[in-house]
């Protein structure tokens, strides 16, 4: 997989944790550096975590299901992507402002709930033989900064962009699984 195509993926997945990253950017009156470094460390290492645990599921299976990866790559990528793209047409009341909307309780389950879907993508990467330290890297780094932009966004501009965010990740990760079928079929080169 070329570093674009992982740069791609880096962003759709990232999309949920930008989309809450925004919403917490209500929150707050001032938006500062310490949310930013909060919001993206929590998503952006959850983000990193999950596909490597997914990989390390995965390459169990690799080579029993080595005949259908292709398959496999294209359904999840898909099912995930139209999950986000289902979100994002859905009108949610999410509660992502509490006492402390930056405190761990608070955090903790939204970067999981937000890297569910890294988890699936991880399992992908074992079956195409991604090089899995520079993927997770690229996934984590990229989250990280976009929730930091997340955070400023939504304090700017509120809840505008979050629809648009997810609908906008779920098509990234939807054309990702079409291309790697597409590839393996020999209908791209």
């Amino acid at each position: 997989m070329r570093l674009w195509e992982l740069f791609m993926i880096a962003v759709g997945l990232s999309m949920d944790a930008f989309a809450v990253s925004v919403c917490k950017g209500l929150c707050v009156k001032k938006a500062d550096g310490r949310h930013m470094l909060i919001v993206g460390g929590y998503f952006g290492g959850f983000q990193a975590l999950m596909p490597l645990i997914g990989y390390l599921l995965g390459i169990q299976f690799q080579t029993l299901i080595q005949e259908v990866d292709h398959w496999i790559a294209f359904v999840l990528l898909g099912l995930i992507g139209l999950n986000m793209v289902k979100e994002s047409r859905e009108q949610e009341n999410e509660d992502v402002c509490q006492t402390n909307p930056f405190s761990w309780k608070s955090m903790l389950p939204l970067a999981v709930a937000t890297s569910i879907d890294a988890l699936a993508v991880g399992i992908t990467f074992a079956f195409l033989n991604v090089s899995i330290i520079p993927a997770i890297l690229l996934i984590g780094i990229t989250t990280f900064i976009l929730s930091g932009v997340g955070i400023r966004v939504g304090n700017i501009f509120g809840v505008k962009y979050k629809a648009r965010a997810e609908l906008a990740g779920g098509i990234i990760l939807i054309l990702m699984g079409l291309k790697i079928l597409l590839e393996h079929l020999g209908v791209l080169l």
